[in-house]
């Protein structure tokens, strides 16, 4: 048993610690709340754009195939895989189970054949997949507690590029979609090219359905300029406000875990302070009783 010393300096270091945990704790659940505000407030903006870039490219019809990031390469052998993830940790299982899954997929893209290019945001991330014996072609870090435009628009040029020069033929992202700070989902996603990220599959109300049925699709108005250099403009802007989706997305989850994780270290902390407490009493009553007993020891001794 441990002397009572050593118990107690247990119960103050663990103390200290329920005290870290627990403002952090607060500092993630105040960020959370922050953070889902951004989500809320970036919704209607990425609906308006989805829309007005769906009906941009039925108005266009066969010539939006045309464009770049519309068209499909004529193979699929070249993959760029994002992985959304943390610059830090002590988030449970946030980090791990996107590593997991973005590896896994590429472990089986290069068994097919297909070659790999990976790309990260978030330091944990990036050190994973260098100790992974992976090259990161594009690591983006230093933000991922709040993201802004301006860092989704550096990830978004990086890939457009690189799939507009054809250096990779697909882009597909994973990412933690936040459904509650109990709950964090990974998502997939093909970035590029965007026909397969069902930009072209949902019909819209302002395409008129005679002329659809008859392959010609046409909006009920006028675009100036016309509607394929106006697809031109706006496919960019869709692909970084997917990527800003996505980054608040992941920022809202790796709070939510956070905020998790800490409650639940705090739990186990107080529960392990109650045991080292009883511990502590009963080496407490152990050295009382021996000095007890050596009293009476000592009085028999003397008669």
């Amino acid at each position: 048993m441990q002397s009572q010393r050593d118990v107690r300096n247990r119960i103050s270091s663990i103390q200290n610690i329920r005290k870290i945990t627990r403002a952090m704790e607060m500092v993630a659940a105040a960020r959370l709340r922050r953070a889902e505000q951004r989500i809320v407030a970036l919704r209607p903006y990425a609906d308006a754009l989805r829309r007005m870039t769906r009906q941009a490219a039925q108005a266009a019809g066969a010539e939006a195939s045309s464009l770049p990031l519309l068209s499909k390469h004529e193979s699929e052998d070249r993959v760029a895989i994002l992985l959304m993830t943390g610059d830090r940790g002590l988030a449970g299982a946030f980090n791990s189970q996107i590593l997991r899954a973005g590896i896994a997929t590429g472990n089986e893209l290069e068994g097919r054949g297909r070659q790999v290019s990976w790309y990260a945001s978030g330091r944990r991330g990036v050190s994973s997949l260098g100790f992974r014996g992976r090259e990161v072609r594009g690591a983006y870090t230093g933000f991922t507690e709040r993201p802004s435009y301006a860092d989704a628009r550096t990830i978004a040029d990086d890939l457009m590029t690189a799939y507009v020069d054809g250096e990779v033929d697909r882009v597909e992202i994973f990412y933690n979609t936040f459904v509650s700070a109990l709950t964090q989902r990974v998502a997939r996603e093909t970035l590029l090219p965007l026909s397969e990220a069902t930009l072209l599959e949902e019909p819209d109300e302002g395409v008129d359905e005679e002329r659809q049925e008859q392959g010609k699709p046409r909006a009920l108005v006028d675009y100036e300029p016309d509607p394929q250099e106006l697809l031109r403009r706006l496919i960019p802007d869709y692909v970084e406000i997917s990527i800003f989706r996505a980054l608040l997305e992941s920022t809202a989850s790796e709070l939510g875990a956070r905020m998790t994780a800490m409650r639940n270290a705090s739990e186990n902390a107080g529960e392990l302070i109650e045991d080292l407490t009883l511990e502590m009493n009963r080496a407490r009553q152990a050295e009382i009783t021996q000095e007890i007993m050596e009293v009476v020891a000592g009085a028999e001794s003397l008669v």
